[in-house]
């Protein structure tokens, strides 16, 4: 960066700049769209065993894990409570980090950043972005994902050790 002022040039119509030396209200196609979510689960209240809470987008007709990108300013974590929230209706306590998932989206790469989350209480109430929710045994939820990624995700929480899946004190 040049060391000019990123208020430089409003006047004289030049480009301003944000900290990074992009142009403020511009992104560009090679930085990364910044997302967050949660692997969503829970005890069954009837049989104790565990369930995933898997969300339904009608825009795109799949099943996935709650997330969605980051507002200016908002940490991953905050960003991840935030949108559980949003599309499920529930308060979560996050847990262990999740491996980071990468992907392109029409030709832009996007990276979400993920935590193993244990439901805290809340309900579903539809809107248009997620019309429905389900809780459903790993394997089944396994199934019914859409994307591998997805699943990828859900067998590295698998995968981790137990203890890992609950809620850190300092989240």
């Amino acid at each position: 960066m040049s060391g000019t002022p990123a208020s430089e040039g409003r006047a004289g119509g030049g480009t301003v700049r944000d900290h990074a030396g992009e142009p403020v209200g511009k992104r560009s196609a090679n930085r990364p769209v910044l997302a967050a979510g949660c692997l969503l689960w829970r005890r069954s209240e009837r049989s104790g065993a565990l369930e995933v809470c898997l969300v339904h987008r009608p825009r795109y007709d799949d099943w996935s894990h709650p997330k969605g990108k980051l507002k200016r300013g908002e940490s991953a974590l905050d960003a991840a409570r935030r949108e559980v929230l949003e599309e499920t209706g529930h308060h979560c306590a996050p847990g262990a980090a999740l491996p980071t998932v990468r992907y392109l989206v029409n030709g832009r790469p996007k990276e979400v950043f993920y935590w193993a989350a244990e439901a805290t209480g809340g309900s579903f109430v539809p809107c248009s972005e997620v019309d429905r929710v389900s809780w459903l045994a790993p394997e089944a939820a396994r199934d019914r994902l859409t994307q591998q990624h997805d699943r990828d995700l859900l067998d590295a929480w698998l995968a981790a050790p137990p203890d890992a899946r609950r809620p850190t004190p300092d989240a």
